[in-house]
């Protein structure tokens, strides 16, 4: 067996960079933030592999091993959407069951084993297949976020706007994905309306 050669050490990877407007969020939301106006321009980060590959990248699932191909991205987009439709029936009030059946598909490929180990209880994520690790983890996240706090799920109260936030705030009563963004332009609408009147 030949002796390798002592490898040089790796330069810290620069900062991946995210070109949403509202990166962050909790995960459920992160993944229907994959999608964005820009300048009244539709974008989605979930358009492509290497879209793909930096939202894994982003969200740590790159370091468990998630392949950034076809499969893995087939199930984002479904789960984006069952999401999606299920937050837009949450705020108008309708139940609706073939998005629910959905989400339920997506959850049905894992689940969390809880062991006892030496160092006390843990869990461990187990899904069918790598690729459905994200979705799945979206998924599961968003029944958190139900079950915690369903009334700080909130969508940006622009109407141009249709990125998703969970609402932190101390009086839970933020409006805007963004002060400095949407909540400005309606600031600025607001007072170039009462200055035509």
């Amino acid at each position: 067996m030949t002796p390798q050669a002592p490898q040089p050490p790796q330069a810290p990877r620069p900062p991946l960079d995210d070109p949403r407007p509202l990166p962050g969020e909790p995960l459920a939301l992160d993944l229907l933030n994959t999608r964005w106006n820009n300048g009244g321009n539709p974008r989605d980060l979930l358009d492509s592999l290497d879209g793909l590959a930096l939202w894994l990248a982003l969200n740590g699932f790159a370091d468990q091993g998630v392949p950034a191909d076809r499969a893995t991205l087939d199930a984002l987009v479904a789960t984006r959407e069952a999401l999606l439709q299920l937050e837009l029936g949450r705020v108008a009030g309708e139940q609706l069951p073939e998005a629910r059946a959905e989400l339920n598909a997506v959850l049905a490929h894992g689940s969390i084993r809880r062991t006892l180990t030496a160092d006390g209880p843990a869990q461990q994520v187990e899904t069918d297949a790598p690729a459905w690790l994200p979705a799945w983890s979206a998924a599961e996240d968003y029944l958190r976020l139900l079950a915690e706090a369903p009334d700080r799920i909130r969508s940006c109260a622009s109407e141009s706007c249709v990125l998703r936030f969970y609402d932190t705030s101390k009086n839970g009563t933020r409006r805007w994905h963004s002060m400095a963004t949407c909540g400005n332009r309606a600031k600025a609408s607001r007072h170039y309306a009462r200055t035509k009147a």
